[in-house]
């Protein structure tokens, strides 16, 4: 990936010259085991092992995965004695799975499971509205 951008010029307009890097970061992520690492690291560090057993892929395709996802600096690891434990590098990869699997679930119509949960639970980009019955 190329993820090397001036930092300084980040902006949402349309000529951005991040769109093009924002359609790489959704290529790394247009695959479920990937998707699903994220999912697992949210809540704080895991082992490569740990990271197979919970998306169900061999160590060494969760490894494999974590590689591409570390050059994308998606996932930073930390060695701890002969065992490696990676962690997502920022919140930026996990909100934008969360905001993925909440606009799946709007695909399956009626009243996604996330707009019933507090806001501080499902954590959705803007707070849900209900209209009043």
């Amino acid at each position: 990936m190329r993820m090397y951008a001036d930092k300084n010029a980040c902006s949402l307009d349309t000529d951005s010259q991040y769109v093009e890097l924002a359609v790489e970061v959704f290529a790394m992520l247009a695959d479920a085991t990937r998707v699903r690492i994220i999912l697992a690291l949210r809540d704080g560090e895991m082992a490569v092992g740990a990271l197979a057993d919970v998306v169900g892929k061999s160590p060494a395709a969760v490894s494999q995965h974590l590689a591409k996802m570390r050059l994308a600096r998606m996932v930073s690891p930390r060695q701890e004695g002969t065992r490696v434990l990676y962690r997502l590098e920022n919140e930026h990869a996990r909100q934008l799975v969360a905001d993925a699997i909440f606009q799946a679930e709007h695909a399956l119509g009626g009243e996604p499971a996330h707009h019933r949960l507090p806001v501080h639970a499902a954590q959705p980009a803007q707070p849900a509205q209900r209209s009043a019955s």
